[in-house]
């Protein structure tokens, strides 16, 4: 029989099993215990507090850095049938006391805030949230309270005050990317009692990392977006001013693309980042104040023009592409120069021990670029998980690298840092050896018999050898803001000549094709691209737009790209099929159900088509695991009217229509439960009545037009239940 989680997570986001993790994670939230979870961008955190807010008796306030998300969350939410509500600076102070108003009456399960409103008015904030009943705090992106953390943001500090003052509330703390050191600094400033720590894979096996490098970076940049030209994606940039360029040339290349940074004004980046999610806008091309918590499951690529300043950041921001399992790609153009840059912004004014962490942290990225083995065995190991030599999805896997005999290429790199005295840093030795005449090189090192023999050799390519020698072990490089490059004990056999030196040639060969890796969660289970119908792919993601256009809210929140492929594969005939779609709960099926598999049937009936759904499947859910929810859903109508909201306003804290609502109300004036003079004066019941003998009961609208506009819709709905009521006596 399945669990409360279970029948929560069917009921109300159309999944049928958890991911890893997930069912214990929310077991443990469940005993009122603290918990800290690690998971990956994409692998389902936000479940991990949402299926409890719904078990739970009371409200879970939902502690997020970016208005944005907020936004995105609570639609999605609302869509699924959850009262949810946030509360930022965007909103009027009407719009906030209505929210407040809602709180304080219990009718809202989710809350969603930014830090900073629990400094509000002197923490008065804090004060009316100790009066209500708050069953569960839960902190997103929970690195941001560390100062070890890639993204420290002050104003999470304000967290460990809140803890205090409910000491009673359970917290669980989520983060897609924290070491050990992180992990820990968030536990003792959450002051988490005794958390249990759950750490996810780290692998997003959908997801194809490339590194590129630097050179005509603008030109592979069109090559790459040519294949991609009908996708979502985002490309980084270092500075605010290559993101205005850099948007402004892919516009001239015919590409809708907008820029982002902190630089604009707040209404500007608002405006870019609905079009954005709302697929109005294809490339955004932003600095890192673009991408935290953005829940687009649909954004197929990231691109990384400049390098980022720790794996941390890099792993978060690559991770925003293929959040729906579907194949996404992540790639990086890489030069030292970029190292180089960094190191000068990487110190932390008066304190030493954190100005070492992050040149660590940067030497490490400019390692990962550098690493001749999987670019996935790298990162998982990066985050202390075991992965095996070969992913079959990253450019050293799928043989971007041919090997050459470089032991002459060799031999002349480390006669340079020999002659050099193992002083100079790694830009220095290049130009060194390709003889340059730039000033910086001094005139006594121009006499020494190494320079310049290696001036037939790009300076990209000397880059890549010298990364490779450091990784091969020929080579070091020192510590510190500027380290040198120096011999190692492997040296000296290969400057006599008695060991031989295998390096990597790149190869200059296209893209291939993004591979779909197996992976667990129901859209990566059954979703191989050339399975399903393109056409009707089509049909349905503008189907789709149109929806979300009419409830203005991004398409993404509908339905992600993985739920239209499915349906694109499986061709689901009717509603009770639709069942057996990840993403279609009883809500969803209720509310665009019928208009799905309306445009199905259509394209089927069109091609002599007929469904797929595999015979393991249809035998479906029990008939009360189908019949139940429709009940509970009109229950809980009826118990938001009985205590006294108005239809719109039950509507709005469901997540449904006005009709459907009126629908569940007509429901209980058929049976008998509500009295229909609530609704309609008995005078004009009269004239319902007798409309319905000469028109018949069935289209609505003919006895609309038949009465006249002062009948409503509502009022003769009602009108019809009740006579069906008289009817059956």
């Amino acid at each position: 029989m399945p669990s409360p989680a279970h029948k929560i997570l069917q009921q109300y986001f159309g999944y049928t099993s958890f991911r890893p993790q997930q069912e214990k994670i929310i077991q443990h939230v469940m005993q009122h215990q603290d918990t800290l979870v690690l998971m990956p961008t994409g692998g389902g955190k936000s479940l991990c507090y949402q299926v409890p807010a719904l078990m739970m008796d009371g409200l879970t306030v939902v502690i997020s850095p970016l208005i944005a998300l907020m936004k995105d969350q609570v639609d999605a939410l609302r869509v699924n049938g959850i009262p949810a509500a946030f509360l930022n600076s965007t909103q009027s102070p009407e719009e906030q006391n209505t929210v407040f108003s809602l709180l304080e009456s219990e009718r809202i399960k989710l809350l969603y805030l930014a830090p900073e409103r629990l400094l509000y008015n002197e923490s008065a904030f804090i004060s009316f949230l100790k009066r209500i009943n708050v069953a569960l705090i839960a902190v997103d992106e929970a690195h941001c309270i560390s100062h070890w953390g890639h993204d420290f943001r002050p104003e999470y500090r304000m967290l460990g005050q809140l803890r205090r003052e409910l000491p009673e509330v359970p917290f669980i703390a989520l983060t897609a990317t924290a070491d050990e050191l992180t992990r820990k600094d968030i536990a003792d400033k959450l002051e988490l009692k005794t958390p249990g720590i759950f750490i996810s894979s780290f692998n997003r096996p959908n997801i194809r990392y490339t590194i590129e490098a630097k050179r005509n970076s603008f030109e592979r940049l069109l090559a790459f977006l040519g294949r991609h030209r009908d996708e979502a994606g985002i490309v980084y940039c270092l500075s605010r001013q290559n993101t205005e360029s850099l948007a402004e040339k892919l516009q001239r290349h015919g590409y809708n693309a907008e820029a982002y940074h902190a630089g604009l004004e707040r209404e500007v980046r608002d405006e870019r980042q609905e079009k954005f999610l709302r697929d109005e806008t294809q490339v955004m091309v932003a600095t890192i104040a673009f991408g935290m918590g953005i829940n687009k499951s649909n954004v197929r690529y990231v691109v990384h023009m400049d390098l980022p300043k720790n794996i941390e950041s890099y792993y978060q921001e690559t991770g925003r592409a293929g959040r729906d399992g579907l194949p996404g790609e992540a790639v990086l153009f890489y030069s030292y120069a970029d190292v180089q840059k960094l190191q000068r912004f990487a110190s932390v004014e008066d304190n030493e021990a954190q100005s070492r962490i992050m040149l660590k942290k940067l030497d490490q990225m400019a390692a990962y670029c550098q690493a001749r083995i999987c670019r996935r065995k790298y990162l998982l190991n990066y985050f202390d998980e075991a992965a095996p030599d070969f992913c079959g999805n990253c450019d050293i896997c799928l043989g971007k690298y041919r090997e050459i005999d470089g032991t002459v290429i060799a031999q002349k790199a480390l006669s340079a840092v020999s002659r050099l005295q193992q002083s100079f840093g790694m830009a220095y030795v290049i130009d060194f050896l390709r003889g340059s005449a730039s000033a910086r090189i001094r005139e006594s090192h121009k006499s020494l018999k190494t320079y310049g023999v290696g001036a037939e050799i790009s300076k990209a390519q000397w880059t890549a050898y010298i990364a490779d020698l450091i990784a091969l072990g020929y080579l070091r490089k020192s510590d510190g803001e500027y380290p040198v490059l120096q011999l190692t004990e492997r040296s000296d056999a290969v400057l006599r000549g008695q060991e031989q030196v295998t390096l990597r040639m790149e190869e200059e060969t296209e893209l291939p094709a993004p591979v779909l890796a197996a992976a667990g969660s129901p859209a990566e289970r059954d979703t191989s691209p050339a399975a399903y119908e393109q056409e009707l792919f089509d049909i349905l993601r503008r189907l789709r737009r149109s929806i979300a256009d009419a409830e203005d809210i991004p398409a993404f929140v509908i339905f992600s790209d993985a739920t239209l492929t499915e349906l694109a594969k499986y061709l689901p005939q009717n509603t009770d099929e639709l069942r057996h779609i990840s993403g279609f709960g009883e809500v969803k099926i209720r509310k665009y159900g019928e208009t799905f598999c309306n445009a199905i049937r259509e394209y089927c009936q069109a091609r002599g088509l007929h469904s797929r759904i595999p015979p393991e499947r249809q035998g479906g859910r029990s008939r009360a695991a189908r019949s139940a929810p429709v009940q509970d859903t009109r229950e809980a109508t009826l118990s938001l009217y009985r205590e006294g909201n108005s239809i719109p306003e039950i509507a709005a804290l469901r997540g449904l229509t006005v009709m459907t609502v009126e629908k569940h109300l007509a429901y209980f004036i058929e049976n008998g439960t509500l009295d229909v003079h609530t609704f309609v004066t008995p005078a004009k019941l009269e004239k319902i009545r007798h409309a319905a003998a000469i028109h018949g009961r069935e289209r609505l609208a003919a006895l609309r037009e038949a009465l006249g506009k002062d009948f409503s819709y509502a009022e003769i709905r009602m009108g019809v239940a009740f006579i069906k009521m008289e009817e059956r006596g």
